[in-house]
């Protein structure tokens, strides 16, 4: 009985960062930390980590969906993934030597940013 209810809020916190990710074609890391923090008890680092690991595959998969419904057009997304090949090896470089306090307010300004654009422009 211990075993399902600690699977619990991980299935459910994958289950969300997906629907997300499939639904806005992104977004589920921003789901995803918090939920590790507060209802699967990872720290911050932990958390950062682990929805990356998580996003990956469920980005390739949302990609693999858009690109045979003819939504996405691997020309135009180049550049964009040099681009960001070249910031997560540095974000991934950084991630040790910043600051906790610091990395969560990073990571709450892009998603309140994240939230403006989307509600204003």
């Amino acid at each position: 009985m211990e075993k399902r209810k600690s699977n619990f809020w991980p299935a459910a916190a994958g289950g969300a960062a997906g629907l997300a990710n499939g639904f806005f074609g992104g977004g589920g890391g921003m789901l995803l930390v918090p939920l590790l923090r507060r209802r699967c008890g990872l720290d911050q680092r932990e958390a950062f980590a682990t929805s990356v690991a998580v996003i990956l595959p469920l980005c390739v998969l949302s990609s693999i969906l858009y690109f045979f419904r003819g939504g996405l057009d691997l020309t135009l997304a180049l550049p964009y993934l040099a681009g960001g090949l070249a910031g997560g090896l540095a974000g991934g470089k950084l991630f040790r030597k910043v600051n906790m306090v610091w990395l969560r307010r990073v990571f709450a300004l892009l998603i309140l940013y994240g939230g403006v654009k989307a509600l204003f422009f």
